[in-house]
C-alpha cells in the first residue's frame, strides 16, 4: 500500500504543505488515493466500511484551502479537538477561486491564516469528503459564526481528478471583521506569492470577498451534494417505476452516460457496475434530494449501494450500484 508518514508534511509556518496527490487520512499516515478513487486498488467506500466509517454517500463536500489540507494538521485536529475517523481529500483545480490572506492574526501563534476569496486564475486546493463528526471538529475548528460562516460558495469552479464538477461545494468563507481578505491597494494578496513571514508584515485594509454564498443553517445534509440522481432502469421516465420518483422531479430530465456496466440480474431489472463501458440513462434534478433519496434506497434495498457517479459531461450524480 501506498502510504505516507505526517512528518513528510510539517504543519509549520502556517498553512504548512501539501502531498502533490489525493488521499485519505487515518492513523497519521495518508493512504493514496487513485482518481476512480481507491485505495491500493480498493474502492474507497469498502475501504471505509472496512474501517468502521462512513461512506462517501454520507459524507459532504468541504473545500479546503488553507492548512486542513495539511496531514499534520489533520492530526492536530485528532489529538487537539477530537476529530476521528479517516479523512478523504481530494485535490481540486479551483477556478476563479483563491486562498488570500486574511487581515487580522491567529490568537493561538500570531500567525496570519487565509481566507477565500474570488480571483481570476486558477489554484489547487483540496475538497474534504467530512461526515456529520468531522463537520462538528471543522466547526470549533474554524469558529462557525464567529470568525467564518459554513456556506455553499456559487462562485467559481470546483473539478476533481477523476473529472468531476462540483457545483456550489461547502466551504469556511470570512464572517468576522478579522477574517475578511487584507487588501492592498485594493486587492487581496494571494498566499501562493507570499509566505508566512511576509504576510505577518503586510499592511492593508479589510475588503469584500467577491464571493457569492448561500450561508447555511444548521448540519449540512450529504444528500444535497448533488441534487439529482441518474437512472438507468426501471425509474428512467416512461419505465415501470417511473411514478415513484416522478414527483420529486424539479424540471426537465435529460439523457446522460457514465462508465460502468449494466447487466441482466434476473429479476426483472438491471444492475449497474464499475467498468470500462459506457452506461446510457437519464440525469433527474431532484426538488428535495433528500427526501427523494430516502424514498428511492427504500425502492433500491440492500442490494444496491448509493453512490456519486460522473456523467460524460463531468456533472456529479447519485446512482445505485449493484452490490449484491
Amino acid at each position: 500500500m501506498s502510504t505516507f508518514p505526517d512528518a513528510d508534511y510539517p504543519d509549520r509556518p502556517y498553512p504548512g504543505t501539501r502531498p502533490p496527490r489525493s488521499y485519505v487520512h487515518l492513523d497519521g499516515k495518508g493512504h493514496e488515493l487513485e482518481p476512480a478513487w481507491t485505495v491500493d486498488g480498493e474502492d474507497l467506500d469498502d475501504w471505509l466500511i472496512a474501517n468502521q466509517a462512513a461512506p462517501l454517500s454520507e459524507r459532504v463536500p468541504v473545500l479546503t484551502y488553507g492548512s486542513n489540507a495539511n496531514p499534520s494538521k489533520i492530526t492536530w485536529l485528532r489529538e487537539n479537538l477530537g476529530l476521528t475517523g479517516p479523512v478523504p481529500v481530494m485535490r481540486a483545480q479551483c477556478a476563479g477561486l483563491a486562498a488570500v490572506w486574511a487581515s487580522g492574526f491567529r490568537v493561538v501563534d500570531t500567525q496570519r491564516p487565509v481566507t477565500l476569496a474570488a480571483m481570476n486564475g486558477t489554484e489547487t486546493h483540496a475538497l474534504w469528503f467530512a461526515d456529520a463528526a468531522q463537520v462538528k471538529v471543522l466547526d470549533v475548528c474554524e469558529g462557525r459564526g464567529d470568525r467564518y460562516h459554513l456556506a455553499r460558495v456559487h462562485t467559481g469552479h470546483v473539478s476533481l481528478e477523476d473529472g468531476s464538477v462540483w457545483d456550489a461545494p461547502l466551504a469556511y468563507t470570512a464572517h468576522a471583521q478579522i477574517r475578511l481578505p487584507l487588501h492592498i491597494n485594493g486587492q487581496p494578496v494571494r498566499a501562493a506569492t507570499v509566505d508566512q513571514a511576509a504576510a505577518r508584515e503586510l499592511v492593508g485594509t479589510p475588503g469584500p470577498t467577491g464571493l457569492s454564498v448561500s450561508v447555511v443553517d444548521g448540519s449540512p445534509r450529504p444528500e444535497d451534494f448533488p441534487a439529482r440522481v441518474f437512472v438507468y432502469g426501471t425509474l428512467r421516465p416512461g419505465s415501470s417505476a417511473w411514478e415513484l420518483v416522478a414527483p420529486h422531479v424539479l424540471g426537465e430530465p435529460y439523457p446522460a452516460t457514465i462508465r460502468g456496466t449494466v447487466f441482466d440480474t434476473g429479476f426483472g431489472y438491471p444492475g449497474l457496475l464499475n467498468g470500462a463501458g459506457e452506461v446510457s440513462g437519464w440525469v433527474l434534478p431532484l426538488r428535495d434530494p433528500a427526501i427523494a433519496l430516502a424514498t428511492l434506497d427504500s425502492y433500491e434495498g440492500g442490494e444496491y449501494r448509493r453512490v456519486r457517479v460522473v456523467t460524460s459531461g463531468s456533472t456529479v450524480c447519485w446512482a445505485y450500484r449493484w452490490i449484491a
